[in-house]
């Protein structure tokens, strides 16, 4: 089994973190007194993006506002699926701006961005796999959304709700192993707990071959991670989970973002992916 992954190349949107700070309180993670070491966290995410391109992935740079801290998570600002730009409306007020920011950037680059009526944030709660989008809902993107969602792509949108306000968007709690489009079956790795028990057992439905992850390795973002299908870009702490990928044939590739779990994300947070 280990042989037979294959990588498939991606492209990736991210955003330079000039002015990442934790500024305000929107999730669990965030204190406003938790101090930010610049040059760290601006060298972490050097050292994800050069991961990235060494890997074989195209990476992309939007450039940052100023008066946006969080406008690094990339992840939050669309689901890109086909070459169609689902965009963001989000939640807190404070990161409204981004979505303008992010639709600027992809005009230019020559797409169409459609603007959510209801609350949406992206990848952060929107993961294509396989023949479905699955979608969270609980805490951020609202459940109109979803519909939303299903209408603007015509794809299956499958409802899955979050419980444990640590694990509040998708992102943190779930990510994909393989979408299933370079030949190989779709799956996904998770954190059944952040779920409620009627969205638990859709996900055994769907991927009873799921890796499950324990919350430990949740708790230190690693379901927080990106997977080309067979490397797997996941933090250095979660060393379970690791293991576990090792024994399915994937290659994990250790990044460590932890500057930027005292905002609340990881290395999924810091990547928009743009499927063409």
């Amino acid at each position: 089994m280990p042989d037979s992954r294959v990588p498939r190349p991606r492209r990736f949107l991210v955003c330079e973190p000039r002015h990442f700070a934790v500024q305000y309180a929107i999730n669990p993670w965030m204190h406003p007194d938790h101090h930010v070491d610049p040059g760290l966290a601006h060298g972490q995410w050097q050292a994800l993006i050069r991961a990235y391109r060494a890997h074989g992935h195209t990476v992309d740079v939007v450039d940052p506002v100023s008066d946006l801290p969080d406008m690094v998570f990339a992840a939050n600002c669309a689901l890109v699926l086909a070459g169609r730009v689902f965009g963001s409306y989000f939640l807190a007020p404070q990161r409204r701006p981004e979505s303008l920011a992010y639709e600027s950037w992809f005009k230019t680059a020559g797409f169409d961005v459609y603007r959510p009526a209801s609350v949406c944030e992206g990848e952060g709660d929107l993961v294509p796999v396989g023949d479905y989008v699955l979608a969270g809902t609980g805490f951020r993107t609202t459940r109109e959304a979803h519909h939303e969602v299903q209408e603007f792509f015509g794809v299956p949108v499958v409802s899955l709700q979050l419980v444990d306000p640590r694990f509040y968007h998708l992102d943190t709690a779930l990510f994909v192993l393989d979408d299933g489009k370079g030949g190989g079956e779709a799956n996904i790795a998770y954190y059944p707990e952040a779920f409620s028990p009627g969205s638990r057992e859709v996900l055994t439905r769907l991927f009873p071959d799921a890796v499950i992850a324990t919350r430990e390795d949740a708790m230190t973002f690693g379901l927080n991670s990106v997977s080309d299908g067979r490397h797997v870009f996941i933090s250095p702490r979660a060393t379970a989970l690791a293991d576990q990928l090792d024994r399915h044939g994937y290659a994990p590739v250790p990044v460590d973002l932890s500057e930027f779990h005292k905002a609340g994300g990881g290395i999924k947070c810091c990547t928009q992916e743009i499927r063409s």
